[in-house]
């Protein structure tokens, strides 16, 4: 093929094997950062079927409202294994009791809430709207004096124990003026127990004399059976102290 030059020409160059090899690697690496995104990287979808073996955790329920005891099983499907991506996602929930008064809305409860789980994407949601759940007949306190509102809100509490579990959910920081501050409430209410527990009117220095002031409720948590329940955490472990209701466990306080 002949082709016509018509303008002047002013330089020329020899194009060599070399120099089209060093364009040709140019243009590799130029092109390499945008051909290389973390397509193999899988996220939880509803199409990924169930692996023959998951790894589960059991929780026990023992309520009030029920005659026999709960047991709730999350298995988690591992995802991406082995790789930086490596992570647990919840797949499926069940609940197993000899009691068979709540038989159907259980069964009910576990399927919408497995199918949420496959679902993917921010699950996180399922938590706050299951402890929103009130039981118009009242609820109950567990042991250490954490008020549940209803049975369905003591499964949330479950699941928001194992997502974060999983590291799904995290607990906000506590800042450390606000563990001090609980620190300084409690050692006083301790300091003012044992004065009242001395002062008793047999000259005695034995908790017999105040038993409320000095008992323990629940599983080593540290409230006194006379504390009431804060509005704030939902646990019975607001006192009064110095005229004011101030909570042991979070540190609200009515007076600010």
């Amino acid at each position: 093929m002949t082709v016509r030059i018509e303008k002047k020409i002013k330089g020329y160059a020899v194009v060599t094997p070399d120099d089209k090899a060093k364009e040709s690697a140019r243009a590799a690496e130029t092109a390499a950062p945008a051909a290389a995104p973390d397509d193999n990287v899988i996220q939880m979808h509803e199409r990924i079927e169930r692996p023959d073996v998951l790894i589960g955790s059991t929780y026990k329920i023992k309520s009030p409202l029920v005659e026999h005891a709960m047991y709730v099983t999350i298995n988690d499907i591992v995802l991406n294994a082995g790789t930086e991506h490596e992570h647990r996602r919840p797949f499926e929930i069940f609940i197993n009791s000899k009691s068979m008064e709540h038989f159907q809305w259980i069964v009910a409860l576990t399927r919408i809430m497995s199918a949420v789980f496959r679902k993917g994407g921010d699950v996180t949601f399922i938590v706050e709207e299951m402890k929103a759940v009130f039981d118009p007949r009242g609820g109950y306190f567990k042991a250490g004096g954490v008020y549940m509102p209803s049975l369905v809100a003591e499964l949330g509490h479950i699941v928001e124990d194992h997502l974060k579990s999983i590291g799904l959910l995290h607990d906000p920081e506590m800042s450390e003026h606000t563990r001090a501050l609980i620190a300084e409430k409690r050692r006083q209410f301790e300091e003012r127990s044992k004065k009242n527990a001395e002062s008793g009117p047999s000259g005695l220095s034995s908790a017999a004399e105040h038993p409320e002031d000095i008992a323990v409720t629940g599983d080593g948590a540290s409230f006194p059976p006379s504390a009431t329940m804060c509005h704030k955490c939902n646990t019975k472990a607001l006192v009064l102290m110095d005229g004011c209701a101030t909570c042991l466990n979070c540190g609200y306080s009515k007076c600010g």
